[in-house]
């Protein structure tokens, strides 16, 4: 379709409205439509308020249930949903509910905790990798890069037998350990664009240290990557904690977990006990859906900042 340019006269006014009075339009031969420019992403509201639910949920559980996920009732097992046990209970007679809240606060804990650590240490190793001479750069990376290449469960598995007993401090910093390759070259080509910069080669031109850079430049650039990598990490944490749990291979079975419960489906399928694979299945994917509608604003955010620099 051959399209035609069209310069819109400058009209009164849109000077000081700040409308481009040169702008070009694209108008498709015989329509009189004009293509729209795309809308920004809008904050994610409803997956904000679900995810705050989820977590006050998880941290009040005492105030939502009177049961304790230690507590196994005898004349309570494989009961499914009623009034005493809303979400039902499993083969040894714990209440779902409890256990879901219960277990949230761990799933949770690891998910944050290894966000956090692979962020900062993705942070560190990229900017000291972006900063450094092109021999050094180099020599970071190719490290880097193999890490990445080697599979990522034989290095928890690894990392697990050197650590000893798996606890959720432990386990939390395994996943960190094993999952802040991807990041931290993320983070060194951020660096390599910003240090490149005209404004950083106008301040140094004007004579600005390192550490003025870095201060007023460099870490201000950095929070919105730095915020994207931690929502990011933190559902990949909590998906990569519920797949060792089902495998066996997370915490012990006196420690619940939301992996430790989706474990538990294997046997709720012979029994036919569809609360507990529903019901978790449900809280966990819910808390996936609603961090990575956060991870994608984040990420929309980031690129439109980048762009108007």
């Amino acid at each position: 379709m051959r399209m035609r340019k069209l310069h819109t006269p400058c009209r009164s006014g849109q000077k000081r409205r700040g409308i481009d009075p040169h702008r070009v339009q694209l108008w498709p031969r015989g329509r009189g439509m004009v293509r729209k420019q795309p809308r920004r992403r809008k904050f994610p509201r409803a997956a904000l308020v679900l995810l705050l639910l989820i977590v006050a949920g998880c941290t009040f559980a005492a105030w939502l249930t009177p049961y304790e996920v230690s507590v196994m009732d005898g004349q309570a097992i494989s009961l499914a949903p009623c009034l005493a046990h809303p979400l039902g209970t499993d083969s040894l007679g714990r209440d779902l509910l409890a256990m879901l809240l219960y277990g949230g606060r761990l799933s949770l804990y690891i998910g944050l905790l290894s966000a956090l650590l692979s962020s900062l240490l993705a942070l560190v190793y990229g900017a000291i990798s972006g900063l450094a001479p092109g021999a050094l750069d180099a020599l970071l990376m190719r490290f880097c890069e193999l890490l990445m290449s080697l599979p990522s469960l034989i290095l928890v598995l690894f990392l697990q037998a050197v650590w000893g007993k798996p606890t959720p401090t432990s386990i939390a910093m395994v996943l960190a350990l094993t999952s802040w390759m991807t990041l931290a070259k993320l983070v060194r080509s951020e660096v390599r664009r910003i240090r490149e910069s005209d404004y950083i080669l106008s301040a140094k031109i004007m004579g600005a240290d390192f550490t003025y850079l870095l201060q007023k430049h460099l870490l201000p650039n950095l929070i919105s990557p730095a915020m994207f990598m931690v929502v990011s990490s933190f559902g990949q944490a909590i998906i990569a904690e519920t797949t060792l749990s089902f495998l066996g291979l997370g915490l012990p079975v006196s420690q619940v977990s939301w992996g430790s419960l989706l474990s538990l489906s294997k046997n709720a399928l012979l029994s036919n006990q569809w609360w507990m694979i529903l019901l978790p299945g449900l809280v966990l994917v819910t808390t996936l859906v609603c961090i990575t509608e956060l991870g994608e604003y984040a990420r929309a955010r980031n690129n439109r900042l980048q762009s108007n620099l």
